[in-house]
C-alpha cells in the first residue's frame, strides 16, 4: 500500500524510464507535521527496496505490492540514489 509518493525528478515530465524507492511510511512519524503510519508486523515491514530503469506506472505498481505501507520516492534515471 502507497501511503504517499515522494517526487525528487528534476525532469517531472519523464516518465519512461525512472528510478524508484519505497521505504516503510512509519520511518517518517516523527517529521514535522506527519500523518501518523501504523508499524506492520516485522515479518511485513519493507525497510527499504530499489527498483531502476523502469515506467513510473511499473514504479507505482511495485509499491503497491509490498505488504506494508509505503513512500514511494521516485527520481531521476540518471540520479544514483543509495
Amino acid at each position: 500500500m502507497i501511503c504517499n509518493v515522494i517526487d525528487m525528478r528534476t525532469r517531472p515530465h519523464r516518465w519512461k524510464r525512472v528510478n524508484a524507492i519505497v521505504e516503510a511510511s512509519w520511518h517518517f512519524n516523527m517529521a514535522k507535521d506527519a500523518d501518523q503510519a501504523e508499524f506492520p508486523e516485522r515479518e511485513n515491514e519493507v525497510t527499504w527496496e530499489e527498483l531502476t530503469g523502469v515506467t513510473v506506472e511499473e514504479a507505482v505498481q511495485w509499491a503497491i505490492s509490498k505488504p506494508c505501507p509505503v513512500t514511494l520516492f521516485l527520481y531521476d534515471e540518471d540520479v544514483r540514489n543509495s
